[in-house]
């Protein structure tokens, strides 16, 4: 289907141009350092793109810059979590604020909705 080469594509050019957050957050995520699971940058659902996901899990995290806090933008938000939602996907979402001031705190909120790997 068009729609899914063209999310993938986006996805692609996500991944090349990540923001300060995403790729702070990243540096710790990846290669399995956090409880041994795998994450994925820029993972397409169509017709969305999470941040960051654990496709085993559904999990899918999300980082908010200043574009999220507008009411239509929330609204957005809102409409995009019930539809990843329906698709049995959870998602934990953090300012980037957060990754800057408290990473540690962001990988422990993470950590605690993994569970033990085998």
């Amino acid at each position: 289907m068009k729609q899914d080469w063209l999310t993938r594509q986006r996805a692609q050019d996500l991944r090349a141009d990540l923001t300060e957050a995403e790729r702070i957050l990243w540096s710790r995520l990846k290669g399995s350092q956090l409880g041994g699971w795998r994450f994925r940058r820029q993972h397409p659902i169509s017709p969305y793109i999470v941040d960051f996901a654990v496709v085993k899990l559904k999990l899918a995290i999300e980082l908010d810059g200043a574009t999220h806090g507008s009411p239509d933008d929330r609204r957005h938000d809102e409409r995009r979590r019930h539809s990843l939602e329906s698709r049995g996907w959870a998602i934990i979402r953090f300012w980037n604020t957060e990754v800057y001031d408290n990473l540690e705190g962001v990988l422990r909120s993470i950590s605690d909705r993994l569970p033990p790997k085998d």
